[in-house]
């Protein structure tokens, strides 16, 4: 008879204070694989939170996963709880325990509108206003213990409690079951992710890149990058067979070399590297090539685009000018659909038509 258990299990965990969850913070996993990134919030944003704290407000439950009710193979960390949703709740309220936040300039205390508080921290309060900080630490934090027993619940919880925010690609398929999540953190947390592109990697662009060069590396070719291709992708890898997943993990340490390679050929905060757009691109490029035409690219690459932006010029300038490099128009075009398969492969063909027309003049 199949069973009648629910599969997860969602109640009020038992009301505890700020300064207990601030004590035992070291027993929470922050970083779950279903997790969105953390450090998302402003300064101001987060000061909100405890102005709303102090005034007494409500403000949303957090859910985190339970495991004291037993071992779970969840449970990678070891660790009592795990975060599910609010750990941007925690992160402020942690920052102003540790005296890395302070209030905003225009912070009004409703209990005595007298108090001038404004730009004061916690330890500032301890100090000065021990009763205000006394109402921060013994606020009661509505926290909901979530109880099961396999992922897919817990990610599905996620993605609901979130539906109505502004999820990220990135952040949707890294609360989805299979292997390319993991994967996926593995590759955005290479180097090359930490030190060498330039643009910003706080929502997701790091794993967002890094499911299209899986996509690439597993296809062994360009690939159409749009969002429902690459959810499609990460859901179908989750009932891959044992073929498909040594494949699949060929191609992981595929792209962890050619990031490798990468790494070495351009600079920390590389001005070629300001869109997330190029990466897939460039990454074709480099992987196809010895380490010989490897170490001439980036030479290139800075001519190509001061050649693009002269090429601009030119066409707002003088629209009909014989000077115009139209290959160089194309690769604007192509610029402008970053994810579509043509462009990928477009932009590929002209890079690598003009480096080896360059290199083979040397």
């Amino acid at each position: 008879m199949r069973s009648t258990r629910p599969d997860i299990r969602v109640r009020p965990f038992e009301q505890k204070t700020l300064s207990w969850w601030n004590i035992h913070r070291t027993e929470i996993d922050m970083e779950p694989l279903y997790q969105r990134r953390g450090r998302l919030w402003s300064s101001a944003d987060k000061a909100y939170l405890i102005d709303s704290i102090l005034n007494g407000f409500d403000i949303p439950k957090i859910y985190i996963a339970d495991f004291t009710w037993g071992d779970s193979p969840l449970n990678l960390q070891r660790l009592p709880y795990a975060i599910i949703d609010g750990k941007q709740r925690f992160e402020a309220i942690f920052d102003f325990f540790d005296g890395n936040l302070v209030l905003n300039r225009d912070f009004a205390y409703r209990r005595d509108k007298g108090l001038k508080l404004g730009r004061l921290g916690y330890r500032d309060l301890q100090r000065e206003h021990s009763a205000v900080a006394e109402e921060f630490e013994n606020y009661n934090l509505h926290v909901m213990s979530v109880i099961a027993s396999s992922e897919e619940p817990i990610n599905e919880l996620f993605v609901r409690l979130n539906r109505s925010k502004p999820l990220t690609g990135a952040e949707i398929r890294n609360a989805m079951g299979g292997p390319v999540p993991e994967m996926l953190t593995e590759i955005a947390n290479h180097d090359f992710f930490k030190t060498v592109v330039r643009f910003s990697v706080k929502r997701g662009q790091d794993q967002n890149t890094a499911a299209k060069l899986l996509l690439f590396e597993y296809s062994d070719r360009p690939r159409e990058t749009k969002k429902t291709v690459l959810d499609r992708f990460v859901r179908d890898a989750a009932s891959f067979d044992a073929d498909e997943r040594s494949k699949l993990e060929l191609a992981g340490r595929r792209v962890l070399d050619v990031l490798q390679d990468m790494s070495s050929i351009f600079l920390p905060k590389d001005d070629l590297l300001a869109s997330a757009g190029s990466v897939p691109v460039f990454y074709w490029l480099i992987r196809g090539f010895t380490e010989d035409l490897q170490s001439k690219l980036r030479g290139f690459l800075v001519q190509f685009e001061e050649s693009r932006r002269k090429n601009r010029m030119l066409v707002r300038e003088q629209p009909n000018s014989d000077l115009i490099d139209s290959e160089l128009v194309e690769y604007d075009n192509y610029n402008r659909s970053t994810n579509d398969q043509s462009s990928h492969e477009g932009r590929h063909k002209i890079l690598l038509r003009r480096y080896i027309s360059e290199t083979w003049d040397e």
